[in-house]
């Protein structure tokens, strides 16, 4: 009969042998507690995080998140998701060719965009003004999804994930253009929570991934979507295909197919071996380029955002009503019964009011959202019977 411990010494072995010598090896996976079953168990460390992250409620809610485009009903218009599972084949694609931790690269795209609440960038930026505006700090999905996996799962205790995990989800910041990235290594989980509060005090502070594999799903997080974000809009026809650059369209592709086909060969031409990950300077100008055009003709397009005055109308009042509610101490409000009445007393006890209501409102999908909008603030018919 097997050994299943002999076979994950086997499996650390065969890291040791055939991964990169810049590669992060499972055995030196970092946790905040000490778990006997994973050190002890048949599976490697970041095995374990992909799983917990895939299990995770808040992976679960992932399936009706905003990618790009809200409020719209087609069923061939990306969600978050899908952006998530594209980023993981293409980080592990990458990670393959440059022998990289694939474990590692999985649990951090799983994990990377779980802080996203509802309505995308623009309910970010919005509930970021209300967190503001109620002395709580901006909002920002990268620590907001460190603080979900590491403190609100599992009813408030957190998921126990391994310090490389949270260091690439707090670090992946896939809106900022890069062409090369190097990581930045012995951190700590001290050191996690200092740059959790130097990315508080400074929103545009940039942070460097602790290791390789950190690195890769970063860049591989602008390869996921900047191809796929066009073919939405031609979906929508919010532009036609003959409009994208020529210059794009020639060297890097007229598809999201061949986009990311360009992308990822010539990311792994320029990184095979090396201790940093980087695009060609042609290709990195290229892509540069796509994303200014996609900014401008997608992202910032007025005709995208004719309802985000009422969302933002409406992010106001739930953050409002939640707060009151909780001072309160209203038991039927749904921030009780659908959030903190399966909490730990700690989390309840240790949170202020408003980073109560930041964390429920964060946690919401965008039907939830809407449907919750409804119940409290629309006339709702009255159900009497006849006779």
């Amino acid at each position: 009969m097997v050994n299943l411990a002999d076979l994950r010494q086997f499996l650390d072995k065969q890291e040791e042998a055939g991964l990169s010598l810049y590669a992060t090896r499972s055995v030196a996976a970092i946790r905040r507690c000490y778990e006997a079953r994973i050190a002890e168990g048949h599976r490697q460390d970041f095995a374990v995080d992909a799983d917990r992250i895939l299990h995770s409620r808040a992976y679960t809610r992932y399936i009706d998140k905003t990618q790009v485009f809200y409020l719209i009903s087609h069923e061939q218009i990306s969600h978050r998701v899908l952006h998530v599972q594209l980023l993981s084949k293409i980080a592990r694609t990458i990670g393959k060719f440059l022998r990289l931790n694939e474990d590692l690269l999985e649990a951090i795209a799983l994990g990377h965009d779980i802080g996203h609440p509802p309505f995308g960038h623009d309910g970010e930026r919005i509930l970021s003004d209300l967190c503001q505006a109620h002395g709580v700090g901006p909002f920002l999905h990268s620590l907001q999804g460190v603080w979900f996996l590491d403190r609100l799962e599992k009813q408030g205790r957190g998921l126990n994930l391994s310090l490389q995990v949270l260091d690439g989800i707090l670090c992946h910041d896939g809106e900022t253009h890069l062409e090369r990235l190097s990581p930045q290594g012995d951190k700590t989980f001290a050191s996690l929570e200092a740059e959790i509060q130097a990315k508080l005090a400074n929103p545009a502070a940039s942070l460097k991934p602790m290791t390789l594999e950190g690195c890769v799903v970063r860049l591989a997080d602008t390869i996921s979507y900047i191809g796929r974000d066009l073919e939405d809009a031609i979906t929508l026809k919010l532009l036609r295909r003959e409009e994208l650059p020529s210059e794009v369209a020639q060297n890097l592709g007229r598809t999201n197919g061949a986009i990311v086909y360009s992308l990822v060969a010539d990311l792994i031409t320029h990184s095979y071996d090396k201790n940093y990950v980087g695009y060609s300077p042609e290709v990195g100008r290229l892509l540069k380029k796509l994303k200014e055009f996609n900014y401008r003709r997608i992202y910032d397009n007025p005709r995208i955002k004719a309802e985000t005055p009422k969302i933002e109308a409406l992010f106001q009042r739930l953050f409002e009503q939640f707060l009151a509610d909780m001072e309160a101490g209203r038991e039927d409000s749904p921030i009780w019964v659908d959030f903190l009445a399966t909490m730990d007393p700690d989390y309840r006890e240790s949170q202020r009011p408003a980073e109560i209501v930041r964390d429920f409102l964060a946690s919401m999908t965008d039907a939830y959202f809407l449907r919750t909008s409804q119940d409290l603030f629309f006339p709702q018919p009255l159900r009497v019977g006849f006779g």
